[in-house]
C-alpha cells in the first residue's frame, strides 16, 4: 500500500493540505489530524478539493480532535472516514510510511 498522508494544520494556516494534494500518489490515503480536520467541513472552502481527492483516495479524520475542536459528525463531507486511536494505527500499520504535512 502507497503512504499515508498526514495533515495537522489548518488549510487556513497555511499551504500543507495543497502541498499534501499535489503529492498523492497510488494506493496513498490522507488522515486529517489536530487543526487539519478543519479540512473535513463540508462548508469549508476547500471542501471541494477534499472530496476531488476523495475519489480515488481515502480521506480519514482522527475523531478525538473533531470532538476537541466542538464539530459533530453532521458538519463532515459525506466522503470521510471517522477513526480513533486505534483506527490510526491501524491505518500507519497498513500502508508503506506516513507522511507528515505541517
Amino acid at each position: 500500500m502507497g503512504p499515508l498522508h498526514t495533515v495537522n494544520k489548518s488549510p487556513a494556516a497555511g499551504n500543507a493540505l495543497a502541498s499534501c494534494l499535489a503529492h498523492l500518489t497510488a494506493g496513498a490515503a490522507i488522515l486529517l489530524i489536530e487543526d487539519g480536520v478543519y479540512a473535513a467541513l463540508a462548508g469549508a472552502a476547500t471542501a471541494p478539493l477534499v472530496a476531488a481527492a476523495a475519489e480515488s483516495h481515502p480521506v480519514y479524520v482522527l475523531e478525538p480532535d473533531l470532538v476537541a475542536r466542538g464539530l459533530g459528525e453532521s458538519r463532515l463531507l459525506h466522503t470521510i472516514t471517522r477513526v480513533d486511536y486505534g483506527g490510526f494505527v491501524d491505518l500507519a500499520a497498513a500502508h508503506s510510511n506516513i507522511v507528515a504535512w505541517f
